[in-house]
């Protein structure tokens, strides 16, 4: 687990492995991180949104927390991902496969119902 956690911090470890790939497809891995960092960023704001605009209710601190826990995880997700990928084209194999994508529109689905439900109540 250390070891993957370090490659997150050290781009030398990241290109100690393998031979370079086409910078295209370096800088497109780097767009899709930052675009789920952004995404993990809307989930952070949409749970410190939730926490201060709903009405004080459990569900609102149950939908706050909850966006917030899944901002971070998406974050966690993104440099995992990432590090993984380049990793994965710098040895000429396969990219590493996600479920996640598909989780996350589940999760996010769930917690627009929640929101409706808190809303109208």
């Amino acid at each position: 687990m250390w070891s993957t956690v370090r490659l997150w911090f050290d781009p030398d470890e990241v290109r100690s492995v393998g031979s370079t790939p086409d910078y295209r497809f370096s800088l497109a891995n780097e767009r899709t991180f930052l675009a789920w960092l952004r995404t993990a960023l809307a989930l952070i704001g949409g749970g410190l949104a939730v926490a201060q605009f709903l009405s004080e209710h459990r569900l609102r601190n149950v939908i706050a927390i909850s966006l917030l826990v899944l901002g971070g995880l998406v974050a966690i997700r993104a440099v995992d991902h990432w590090a993984r990928s380049e990793r994965a084209m710098r040895l000429g194999e396969a990219l590493p496969p996600s479920r996640f994508p598909a989780i996350l529109a589940l999760v996010v689905t769930i917690g627009a119902g929640a929101l409706l439900v808190a809303t109208l109540l």
